[in-house]
């Protein structure tokens, strides 16, 4: 039996897709009020055989809430993918609350159930700006909080609790996956990426991320866990591309213009502090923050090269990664 955390999620999803069809029965937590309304639709969407799905058993609960964590006993592994995202002042205590404190519950009762391996879901963000041959390593070190984002603050805290597990004894991994690119929820995680095109985005900037097909996170995850390969990181990037092309991509599979007008970072600057304004004066969501602002025009590449020459994966091309993402996104208008 596994358990999984996130399984309503972009990845989660796929994840959980991957080990029903490889034969593993599941133990999925879920959040009381979380629907599962887009986990069905995407599950038939990856033409997954929903007698699969016999093999899944839901468990409404919270890993803030230690006792629901008890629903890992009798499991051998777990895969942690779930966490809070938010660029949102207003929300720090939320992010402390679910990405440390939920994880730090999360390892302790891995440890306490005596799980056999544990796959933690990292991101990008946790890494520092020293670089390889221009692009971001493993190695590279994170070395002040100065100018990060609490989101960014709490998922590297989170790593900590891991790292700090594995000292204890558990048997841990942690991938730190950039953009993930696959069906999901309309506007949460990357999904926003084809809800802003699907709406008609106007401005691109010429910031570059790393990017990657939500079945290569998938694959390299059960890979990852199959083998004897513990106590490491592995950054899961696809490839390094400008935010530019991603949206003309996206607008070409969705048909639908592109963005035509490039933004500077003197407009983006007032946008995020007018928004801040509008929020605070109305009470309203900010629609772009600053820390948003500010990574959309940021030049950041990756380096795949740890996890290919580990376990020789091949990633699907981000222009395929987009292309068959549309395909639901359209399916879902």
């Amino acid at each position: 039996m596994i358990f999984i955390t996130g399984g309503t999620g972009l990845l989660g999803t796929r994840l959980i897709c991957d080990l029903l069809k490889s034969g593993e029965k599941i133990r999925a937590l879920k959040r009381k009020n979380s629907p599962i309304d887009s986990f069905l639709n995407i599950t038939q969407f990856y033409a997954l055989d929903q007698k699969l799905l016999n093999n899944l058993e839901w468990i409404e609960g919270d890993i803030n809430d230690t006792s629901s964590l008890d629903a890992m006993e009798g499991c051998t592994q777990v895969y942690h993918c779930a966490a809070a995202v938010s660029f949102l002042k207003k929300d720090r205590d939320l992010l402390f609350k679910i990405n440390v404190e939920g994880t730090q519950n999360m390892v302790n009762a891995a440890l306490r159930w005596n799980i056999q391996k544990f796959c933690h879901v990292s991101s990008t963000a946790v890494l520092g700006e020293s670089i390889s041959d221009g692009k971001i390593t493993e190695e590279s070190l994170w070395i002040s909080a100065d100018g990060r984002s609490n989101y960014a603050i709490t998922k590297k805290a989170a790593e900590m609790e891991v790292w700090r597990a594995m000292e204890e004894g558990l048997n841990a991994l942690i991938v730190n996956p950039s953009v993930i690119i696959g069906p999901g929820k309309a506007d949460q995680s990357s999904a926003s990426l084809f809800s802003k095109v699907q709406k008609g985005l106007k401005y691109y900037t010429r910031g570059v991320n790393g990017f990657v097909d939500v079945r290569d996170v998938s694959a390299v995850m059960l890979q990852l866990m199959r083998s004897n390969i513990a106590n490491e990181r592995f950054l899961v990037i696809g490839e390094n591309r400008s935010f530019k092309e991603v949206f003309d991509q996206i607008a070409v599979n969705l048909n639908l213009p592109k963005p035509s007008k490039e933004a500077k970072p003197w407009m983006a600057a007032i946008i995020w502090r007018v928004e801040a304004l509008r929020s605070f004066l109305f009470g309203t969501e900010p629609l772009v923050s600053k820390e948003n602002s500010e990574s959309a025009f940021k030049k950041t590449f990756y380096s795949n090269e740890k996890i290919t020459k580990t376990l020789g994966h091949k990633f699907i091309p981000i222009d395929e990664a987009i292309k068959d993402s549309s395909a639901y996104y359209q399916s879902v208008r």
